[in-house]
């Protein structure tokens, strides 16, 4: 019921001057790899899961200046897994997303600030459900380097992860709040390779 699209790709931005890999160009979410999961406290008795997937999105990179970059995501709402087909049709109802096969969840970032040597503080805007609200993603450059092996060996690769809480009413999905807690845990994992 909570998405967030996948924002640490922008740590890149900030980290470029730091790190191995800084060449200015795209660089795409590898859909394989990148998820968003999501976590919140259900009548006190259990903290339950749900993930988005497959998703796409891309990092704008600039190696002269890092903080014009930019990154983008989108993430359409039915992707949503949640391991329990009742909860995801209940998360589709008009108890929360009323949603349709268009719908999609956005994240667009607006500014980065460097809060260490491989962090930084990625801030953006999360439209999801109708609504556009500021979120801001505690990010973490995992790694750069080329891909190691197979049809990508060679090509530049980021590994980026992020965190942040979300609240839920904010965005018209507060139903069964506070029983089902507000707010909602984010946990994003991505890989982006440089574009040909």
């Amino acid at each position: 019921m909570f998405k967030v699209a996948a924002t640490p790709l922008a740590v890149l931005l900030t980290m470029g001057a730091t790190t191995a890999l800084s060449e200015s160009g795209t660089y795409e979410l590898d859909p394989g790899h990148s998820q968003v999961l999501f976590s919140y406290d259900h009548i006190g008795f259990s903290e339950t899961f749900g993930m988005f997937s497959g998703f796409s999105g891309e990092i704008e990179f600039n190696e002269d200046d890092p903080s014009a970059s930019s990154v983008t995501v989108s993430m359409p709402v039915k992707s949503m897994i949640t391991g329990w087909d009742a909860r995801l049709q209940h998360f589709m109802s008009d108890d929360f997303f009323s949603a349709s096969d268009g719908d999609v969840v956005t994240f667009a970032s607006t500014s980065i600030e460097v809060t260490g040597e491989n962090t930084a503080d990625i801030s953006g805007d999360l439209t999801m459900n109708g609504v556009t609200k500021p979120v801001v993603l505690e990010t973490t450059l995992n790694k750069s380097a080329p891909y190691p092996f197979g049809p990508k060996e060679g090509t530049p690769t980021l590994g980026l992860a992020a965190t942040a809480t979300i609240v839920r009413s904010e965005f018209g999905l507060g139903a069964f709040a506070p029983a089902v807690s507000d707010e909602i845990e984010l946990l994003i994992n991505i890989e982006a390779l440089k574009a040909e």
